[in-house]
């Protein structure tokens, strides 16, 4: 089980970054060239004041009509990418190996028992999330098989993540298998629907020229 701890953080780890890092950038790369061939109408428009006001305005909680229109879903959703975000990156036996692999010393980590928290946050909202799917026709009516796999996906490190730190099963068996959910989750970020997270400035920048440089209107 050792030498297999050691290929999953060693060969697997760098694979599944090398996949991340050049899957990401040819993603980015095709999008622009689609955009320019495709709608280069829109490319005069774009407006760094417009682009910036509405990503400004929909990072704040409630202050777009979409937030306020369903409460619960907008807490659940900011407190999801929250902590999505801050606890891979941030958690104090992450920045070890930020530090052993790419040199890169953090000043300041999550306190584990907020880390465990967080954790906890993020499976409670996967739960919320795969519950809304089944019990409201309308999101039910828009939701794929991949989808599922998706939410599966996001949701498998944090909870290998959670039973590893616990010890519940066996601790080994459970970090190997964080590990391997994890590197997943990361190369399948360019090629899934998570690809969201490359996009969204983009989009919202886009959308918000749009309103502000030609309707001459908010978009939130």
């Amino acid at each position: 089980m050792h030498d297999i701890y050691n290929f999953v953080v060693g060969p697997l780890a760098w694979f599944g970054w090398g996949v991340f890092i050049l899957g990401s950038i040819f993603k980015l790369v095709y999008a622009y060239n689609k955009f320019v061939t495709k709608d280069g109408t829109s490319a005069p428009y774009m407006s760094w004041k417009y682009g910036l006001r509405s990503i400004g305005a929909w990072l704040v909680p409630f202050n777009a009509l979409g937030w306020r229109n369903n409460p619960l879903v907008t807490v659940v959703t900011f407190v999801f990418h929250i902590c999505l975000i801050l606890v891979p990156v941030f958690l104090s036996a992450h920045a070890v190996l930020w530090q052993q692999f790419f040199g890169v010393e953090f000043f300041w980590t999550l306190p584990d028992n907020v880390a465990d928290y967080m954790t906890l946050a993020v499976i409670a909202a996967c739960v919320f999330f795969a519950v809304r799917r089944l019990a409201y026709p309308r999101v039910r009516f828009v939701t794929e098989a991949k989808d599922w796999w998706v939410l599966l996906l996001v949701v498998s490190p944090f909870i290998t993540g959670f039973l590893a730190y616990h010890q519940v099963f066996q601790y080994q068996i459970m970090i190997v298998l964080h590990v391997i959910t994890g590197l997943a989750w990361l190369a399948l970020i360019p090629f899934s629907r998570l690809a969201h997270m490359l996009f969204i400035l983009f989009s919202r920048a886009y959308i918000g020229s749009e309103f502000g440089g030609v309707r001459k209107a908010k978009d939130w």
